[in-house]
């Protein structure tokens, strides 16, 4: 066959070698002009000694093909087996992960029947940039980051994503009432984004009211983009919300490599029986297939998939559910029968859906993000981290402001103590529960008590004598201006 894309497949663990093989039976029979390249990933791999689950030479299949059609796999039990999707993710930059939620109801059960959403996660950083640290005895720090690229990054594919595949409207999620720097951001450059697509409808909610009504009414939505955490457990309770997580694929894309798979795991309990749904993979391998210029196959194969549930035909996951099903349950490779029988056939009741044959996520020119001229930055104090049990307030502030008195150096002032982000002193209420892990803030002042810029000369002579007391700093993090705008939070009760 001409003009075949190469492509990248792993068959993965569990029930991934039979919904593989029901996949590519359909892919083949509706004409998807692919050649694919085959690698080994998952347990075998984890067990063979490679940590991630991937081996070094597979990395060379998907820099070639630039496209990854994976199976679920299994990550064996204990310490130190990482994660193969954050793996592959952050490796080659699959800054979006994107997941279509339709229902299919009456045929499928759901209590939502009109829900027809996307869900387009961050993927690479917030609190998933999995960089965690023990720093007390009793306290425990995972580090959020977000940044200014990646969220230019995943809001110009969200609205990108919308005007390609006719969607009206992008809501963006977030928590910037609370995490106002690092949520902020990403309420604020979605707010910057939005103004070229005036044919896109925008709104921004909470994230917590935004979760809330996607549950209840989840048809006012049509694309969502968010940061990462909050895409993650929206996208899993939008999937479980069309009828079943089972019917779900995602993608995930970069810029120059995109991996398309079903968002459910690897089910070793039903594995070998060739019982097990192939749609979440082969509704992936749709997508892929959009993203590969394809358009015309996925439409042919996503239609009769539709056409497929519309005449009741069903793996055993989904009998007893929705409208009367054909007598049997259909097993992997007879229900990929039974759409390739309806290859050109349509549905009837259900809405048909039509791929355009272009390639995703860029339908405007221009970049995905654009790297701004550093400003001017200015230390003006730092926020030491002390490990103290049993102390006070009081005592501890005590001793700090005598510290940063002493000669070495001149020109710090004690501004605040926080406890779990709640300011402690001064000024604090004896109710506040108190932890053994203290935020000192030092500012720098003169010798009229205004403040001043401070080098970091004078920050590490400020750690010196709070060693030479006695005391345990875990960390420090500088207070910084940036053209003159402040660079950090006040404390709660600040």
């Amino acid at each position: 066959m001409p003009d075949r894309t190469p492509i990248t497949i792993a068959e993965g663990d569990g029930i991934g070698p039979e919904i593989m093989a029901a996949t590519l039976k359909v892919l083949d029979a509706a004409g998807a002009r692919i050649a694919p390249e085959r690698i080994e990933i998952g347990e075998k791999v984890y067990r063979a000694g490679h940590s991630s689950g991937i081996a070094p030479e597979s990395w060379a299949s998907l820099r070639r093909t630039k496209v990854f059609l994976k199976s679920p796999i299994t990550t064996p039990q204990g310490g130190g087996f990482k994660s193969l999707n954050v793996t592959i993710r952050k490796t080659l930059g699959l800054y979006a992960n994107v997941r279509p939620c339709a229902s299919y109801a009456p045929f499928v059960a759901t209590k939502h029947p009109k829900m027809d959403l996307v869900i387009v996660r961050e993927n690479e950083e917030d609190l998933y940039a999995g960089i965690e640290h023990r720093q007390t005895d009793e306290v425990f720090q995972c580090l959020k980051l977000v940044t200014r690229p990646g969220c230019e990054k995943i809001i110009r594919y969200a609205f990108d994503y919308a005007r390609s595949h006719g969607r009206q409207k992008v809501t963006c999620m977030t928590k910037d009432n609370i995490m106002k720097m690092t949520d902020g951001l990403f309420h604020q450059v979605f707010d910057e984004v939005a103004a070229a697509y005036p044919d896109i409808g925008t709104e921004h909610m909470i994230v917590d009211i935004g979760a809330a009504r996607l549950a209840t009414r989840p048809e006012r939505f049509d694309v969502v983009v968010t940061p990462n955490l909050y895409g993650d457990i929206l996208s899993d309770i939008a999937a479980e919300m069309t009828g079943s997580v089972g019917l779900a694929g995602s993608a995930n894309i970069g810029e120059h490599v995109a991996m398309f798979e079903a968002i459910h795991g690897s089910a070793p309990d039903i594995a070998g029986k060739g019982i097990a749904n192939p749609s979440g993979l082969l509704l992936a391998a749709v997508m892929m297939l959009v993203h590969i210029r394809q358009g015309a196959v996925a439409t042919k194969i996503h239609n009769a998939w539709l056409r497929t549930l519309e005449d009741g035909v069903f793996t055993a996951d989904l009998m007893g559910q929705g409208e009367a099903r054909i007598g049997r349950p259909f097993g992997s490779m007879d229900f990929a029968d039974a759409i390739v029988e309806r290859l050109g056939r349509g549905p009837k009741k259900l809405r048909a859906v039509e791929y355009a044959d272009a390639p995703q996520p860029r339908s405007t020119p221009g970049p995905l993000y654009t790297r701004a001229a550093p400003k001017p930055k200015q230390i003006v104090g730092v926020d030491v981290f002390v490990h103290a049990a049993d102390a006070s307030p009081d005592f501890l502030a005590g001793r700090l402001a005598t510290l940063a008195h002493q000669p070495r150096p001149a020109g710090f002032a004690l501004q605040m103590i926080t406890n779990r982000g709640v300011k402690v002193w001064p000024g604090g209420f004896p109710e506040t529960f108190c932890t053994d892990h203290w935020r000192c803030r030092f500012v720098g002042v003169d010798a009229s008590g205004a403040p001043r810029e401070v080098t970091h000369g004078e920050v590490v002579d400020l750690l010196h004598n709070l060693v030479s007391d006695g005391l345990d700093f875990i960390k420090t993090e500088h207070l910084c201006n940036f053209d003159g705008v402040a660079g950090f939070a006040l404390g709660q009760g600040q």
